[in-house]
């Protein structure tokens, strides 16, 4: 019965932000507001775009992807958070946690992705322009589309067995206010070798390689563009990719400085490594959509209609 028990634990405690649980009511509060900023935002992105038979182009159908994975990676993390640091709810079940876990690392792969493929869209429209729509046609942005689901949830989905092998009889307190992988295998008795190399393989077969084929895409589209003789194409064509540029930073970049901090920054406290690590999964999916909305003038428009007519 003890064995049984250490392979199907009924539950795990997160612990949430040790050492600031005094402030834990006020830490919640700009967390719950940058919630809602993601849940209206990427909401008005998706009725936009699936209202509006002028965006109805392989551009805003990725952006709505992305704002759909924005959804998911938020929701899998935000609301538990909000309810350890304002209800004390500590508590998570052993199937809540390895959900939690593959949905907050298959929306980041998915959201990878995407940005990799946002990359390909824009190559294709301002390196092949009469092209455009003959090269991403339906069935094309269909492929693309189940190329994307199925790497992720192949690559993703066997961190769910991984974890399940092992046996967890020492503690099961997550120092942490989320369930991710080798947070949770970390605390099992028994060898993680495979948890750890499939861990570190990860982000080489997802990050790393979309990260390479992103810069060659805008290595591309730069060439391009510095080839148009005319000061204002050049301007016009760099304009298109704004807004997807700003949007690789922001997901990549706290990506990039988690890793720095948690394999270099040893002298860095627990809890500011911890509030980083629920930065990186609440701010982009709020921010996505407003860079879209500022930088985009079809959605810029879209959204101004919108609401000029809700007011008249």
């Amino acid at each position: 019965m003890y064995n049984m028990s250490c392979y199907n634990p009924s539950s795990f405690i997160l612990v949430g932000i040790h050492g600031l649980e005094k402030i834990h009511i006020w830490i919640g509060i700009p967390f719950c507001v940058i919630y809602v900023v993601a849940i209206l935002g990427n909401c008005i992105l998706l009725y936009l775009i699936v209202v509006d038979h002028s965006l109805h182009e392989p551009m805003f159908f990725f952006l709505s992807m992305l704002a759909t994975t924005d959804l998911i990676l938020s929701t899998a993390s935000v609301p538990k958070l909000l309810s350890n640091l304002w209800l004390g709810d500590q508590e998570i079940t052993f199937s809540g946690c390895l959900t939690q876990m593959f949905f907050l690392h298959f929306s980041s792969a998915v959201d990878s992705a995407i940005l990799l493929t946002m990359a390909f869209d824009r190559y294709v429209a301002i390196c092949f322009p009469l092209r455009y729509s003959a090269i991403l046609t339906p069935p094309v942005i269909i492929k693309l589309v189940v190329g994307i689901l199925v790497r992720s949830f192949s690559i993703i989905f066997p961190l769910v067995f991984l974890l399940k092998r092992l046996p967890f009889c020492w503690t099961r307190v997550i120092p942490h206010t989320y369930c991710e992988h080798i947070g949770v295998a970390q605390l099992s008795s028994a060898d993680i070798s495979i948890n750890i190399w499939y861990g570190f393989a990860v982000p080489l077969m997802i990050v790393i390689s979309d990260v390479i084929f992103i810069a060659i895409s805008y290595a591309f589209i730069l060439r391009a563009v510095f080839q148009l003789s005319s000061q204002g194409a050049r301007q016009k064509a760099l304009s298109t990719c704004g807004s997807h540029v700003c949007v690789i930073l922001m997901f990549y970049t706290p990506a990039l400085f988690s890793v720095l901090a948690h394999r270099f920054g040893h002298s860095v406290p627990r809890h500011v490594l911890i509030l980083f690590a629920n930065l990186y999964v609440a701010i982009p999916p709020a921010l996505n959509p407003i860079v879209y909305g500022v930088k985009t003038k079809q959605i810029q428009e879209k959204f101004i209609l919108l609401f000029s007519l809700k007011k008249t």
